[in-house]
This record gives structure tokens, sequence and C-alpha cells, in this order.
């Protein structure tokens, strides 16, 4: 079957890998119906996470269930599904606290099962899921229904960077009435925007310089964009609120300039939800967090426990998130998706097999 592999900064081949086969009784073995580039794939793309062997890539996909293991009963032969990026248990502490994201077995698509085996990474033609049972979630439309409703870029969304603007906002207690504040104007940033809409939030400021994003932020719920960075931004959000800072700011990057921003902007007492992957070294300087009362929270999002809240809206019309995905390209063309993401000509790009 044909699947990314990254080799190197900038080098993503289609290759020819071994079909995927159920290796243990909790495997499903899926066909790809949509996967797509996330931001950290960047991350190794540009050599800011190094690669020391060539792998499979991506972790982001909606499939078709071909083939599952004898315990496998949560989900059927031909069902549509949601697959969240990281991959859980459902039956220890973590999970059952609403953390599957931490689950004491948890994987990553794309990365190694428990017995050390390379799993296939989403940007291709199959893959094999393990911990299957608790994971994936089925849509309960055919794909062929969900292609004629045209859902599935919303779909696909809600494998991970939904359900992460989502935890951005949950983390950092968005509650109706709220201004909130979103550092970052990628796909994430702009589902945080969407999320905080969803929570009650009265105002919403989006931090972007560029045309095309801001449009979207304002098509998920933004109020107000500011462009600007640093100590300017927290002058810009004073003159927008008559003085003052934003109850909450949601930091969707992983630089240390954008959580120093997400603190600059937000007020005394109120919260940072952060979920961007830390790769610029973010640090927090624990003196001001005590003398502003500032709470931080975020981290992985558990984006299997977010699944359904999220996934009921998508099918009654509440939320469209796949509006994020401003290109599509076919699977032999994802160096060219890859060259699109690196170079900011596209927000977030869907790749179909």
């Amino acid at each position: 079957m044909r699947s990314a592999v990254i080799h190197g900064a900038g080098d993503v081949r289609i290759e020819n890998r071994p079909e995927p086969l159920v290796l243990t009784p909790g495997d499903a073995v899926l066909r790809v119906a949509a996967s797509c580039v996330c931001g950290s794939d960047l991350w190794s793309y540009r050599g800011v996470s190094p690669v020391r062997s060539p792998r499979p890539i991506g972790h982001e996909l909606l499939g078709v269930v071909e083939a599952l293991g004898d315990e496998v009963t949560s989900v059927q032969i031909g069902d549509l599904v949601v697959v969240p990026f990281s991959l859980n248990c459902g039956a220890c502490q973590a999970c059952r606290s609403g953390y599957p994201s931490v689950c004491e077995s948890m994987t990553m698509v794309g990365g190694l099962d428990r017995a050390g085996r390379q799993l296939d990474g989403a940007q291709g033609e199959r893959v094999r899921i393990p911990l299957a049972q608790a994971s994936l979630r089925p849509v309960g439309l055919s794909e062929a229904d969900a292609e004629a409703r045209g859902l599935i870029p919303h779909l696909l969304a809600l494998a991970d960077v939904m359900p992460t603007g989502y935890h951005a906002a949950t983390s950092a207690r968005v509650h109706p009435g709220d201004v909130v504040a979103v550092v970052g104007d990628g796909a994430v940033g702009l589902c945080a925007v969407l999320a905080a809409r969803m929570l009650g939030a009265e105002r919403v400021i989006i931090m972007s310089r560029h045309a095309d994003r801001a449009a979207i932020a304002r098509e998920f719920g933004a109020t107000d964009v500011v462009a600007e960075r640093g100590a300017e931004a927290a002058e810009a959000v004073r003159a927008l609120l008559d003085g003052d800072l934003a109850d909450a700011a949601l930091e969707c990057v992983g630089t240390k300039e954008s959580m120093d921003q997400a603190l600059a902007v937000v007020r005394g007492g109120g919260n940072v939800g952060f979920v961007g992957v830390p790769a610029g070294g973010p640090e927090l300087s624990i003196r001001e967090l005590f003398t502003r009362n500032v709470g931080v929270k975020g981290g992985m999002s558990s984006a299997r426990h977010y699944l359904d809240v999220l996934l009921s809206q998508v099918l009654d019309g509440t939320i469209d998130p796949g509006k994020v995905f401003d290109r599509t390209v076919p699977l032999d063309d994802l160096a060219h998706a890859y060259e699109l993401m690196d170079d900011r000509r596209a927000i977030k790009v869907l790749v179909r097999p």
C-alpha cells in the first residue's frame, strides 16, 4: 500500500509499505477515507524535531473499518469512524477520569504499539489501529452519506484540531459572558475560537496578521482581530476593552513568544489554556503566576473524551470546523501539501488517498 514516510527535514515521500493486518484481538484495520497534515507534523518536516530514521507520518484520519480483532465490539465492518490522534485503553484511571490522552497504554497513530511495533501513519491508504475498542468513534453515517452531505472535512477535524481547540477553551475555564483572546491563527487556534463561542464567550479576540485566517475566525465567531505582538498586543487588547484585559487566553502555537503573549493579554486572576505542542522552549515565571494569580492548564487534548459532544454538533450543523481546510490534495502530492503549510500558503491541507 502507499503511505507517507518522512526521511528527514523537508523530505516526505510516498512509499510502498506492507498491508496492515490484525495482529492482536484489540486491533482494527481501516481504509483511510481522508487524512491531513498537522501543524505538529511540521516540527519534524522543519527539522525542529530530529528524524533519527525514516518513519511513517500523520496522525489525523477518518476511516472505514475493514477488519477487526475478536475483542473489538464497539464498531463493525464497514463503519465510518473518527480516529482520535491518541489511542487509549478506556479502563485505566486516566481514561476513567476523562484524560485518555494520558492513558497508561496510550500510543499515537503513527507511533509504536505496546509491543514496540511501528504503527501505520494516517497519511496513507490503510492503517492498523490498536486499542480500537475504546478509541474509535463510529460516525453513524456511511461514507457515501457523509460525502453527500459535505461532512468529510468537518468529521476529519474531529480527529485532532477541533478537540484540541476545545481543550484549550475548557482548560482555560471559559464561561458564558467571558472575553477570550486566542493566540495563534492556525487550524487549532481557529477551532479554539469556535470552541470559546460554544462555551458562551461573549467576545473573542483572535491574534492574527493574515486576512484569510482572520476571515475564518470571524466566521467562527471572533469579534475582534489584533495584529500586534508582544507588549503592543496587550496595549491593543486594553484599547479594545476600555483598559481591561481578557478573562481567558488560549495559547495554540507552542513557542516561548506565544506563551508570553498569552500571559500578557490575560487579566489578573484569569486563566491560560495551552495546547500548542512545545517546540520553542516555552517557560513560565512562577513569580508572575503567583503575583498575578493567573492559572495555566492544558496540554495534549483528550480528543476521544470530547468526541461525543463535538460529533453531535457537527452532525446537526451547529459547528463546521472543517472550514479550516483550505486546500485538498491527492496522496501522491503530499510533498506539495507540506510545502504549502510550511510556507503558510495553506491553513490546513486535506489529503485524499
